[in-house]
């Protein structure tokens, strides 16, 4: 497991699941993969929030992890997304990405069903449990409702497998407490790109992003600035990202990123509903940042 732990860091694009005509474009997401390394990316995350896992069928979403670790080789490692409110499909999620050759999962706490904290605790207790990978909590209240505390991550950071937190919360007193009650080996990944630069600080260990899925070499020089304790040329490169940051959740993400996304020539706007394509002052917005950041259009 610590070998695993030690390569979550860095930069990790939140990876979009490109779609053409209502399905997976399969090409698409190869080349993204491909571009996402050579650009620096530390590592990979299919299948969360920002790949629509919700509107991804189980085969579509097995799928997408599959081609990950096809086009990653090994060069980087792949976190996939396998959580669920339920137990049991969080449990066939994991063994899937385990079969493939994923490196690590990220799984999500009990969005809409609002467990306790014992029952979130018994949910990623019993996925240790049952399949043998290193696992990233995924705390994101705004999207599930429930907060996993601090002292459940406390008791959770025992089992071995239980490696870290995808940190989605915002809340920069949580990281230290968190060093506190889980010990310096427990991965400290923020999940939000507008507050990661004080969530370093404070002894993180990387993001995963959504903003990488487009401006990735940025993103990546700006948590090696981090890792190297260089906060001058990491707030700089803060500086310059944040509008791109601001403008990716000016609607519904993943509608933003993917606009962005296809300003690139990387995949198509494309999103599934209930989601909408980015409208019209999104897309004003976007390209707005895009030219601050300096990305060319």
């Amino acid at each position: 497991m610590s070998a695993v732990r030690d390569r979550i860091r860095g930069s990790m694009p939140a990876l979009i699941t490109p779609m053409k005509d209502g399905a997976v474009d399969e090409a698409a997401f190869r080349r993204l993969v491909n571009w996402q390394i050579a650009e620096g990316s530390h590592g990979l995350v299919p299948c969360g929030t920002t790949g629509e896992s919700p509107t991804l069928s189980h085969d579509e979403h097995k799928r997408v992890v599959e081609l990950c670790v096809e086009e990653a080789r090994g060069r980087v490692p792949v976190i996939a997304g396998a959580g669920s409110n339920s137990t049991a499909e969080a449990i066939s999620l994991t063994r899937h990405a385990k079969s493939v050759g994923a490196d690590a999962v990220l799984s999500v706490t009990g969005y809409y069903n609002k467990p306790s904290q014992e029952g979130m605790y018994r949910h990623y207790a019993a996925i240790a449990e049952a399949v043998d990978i290193p696992i990233l909590i995924y705390n994101i209240p705004a999207r599930a409702i429930v907060e996993i505390s601090v002292e459940t991550m406390g008791r959770l950071a025992k089992i071995p497998a239980i490696v870290g937190v995808k940190d989605a919360t915002a809340n920069l007193a949580r990281p230290i407490r968190e060093r506190a009650a889980c010990g310096k080996e427990w991965r400290l990944i923020s999940g939000e790109d507008a507050t990661t630069l004080g969530y370093m600080v404070q002894g993180g260990h990387g993001c995963i992003s959504v903003t990488a899925n487009v401006a990735p070499k940025l993103c990546a020089d700006f948590q090696n600035a981090c890792l190297q304790g260089d906060y001058g040329l990491a707030l700089a490169l803060q500086e310059r990202l944040m509008p791109l940051h601001d403008a990716m959740f000016v609607e519904p993400s993943p509608a933003p990123v993917k606009y962005a996304a296809s300003l690139l020539g990387i995949a198509t706007d494309e999103v599934r509903l209930p989601l909408m394509p980015a409208g019209e002052a999104a897309q004003a917005r976007v390209r707005e940042a895009m030219a601050a950041a300096g990305l060319k259009v």
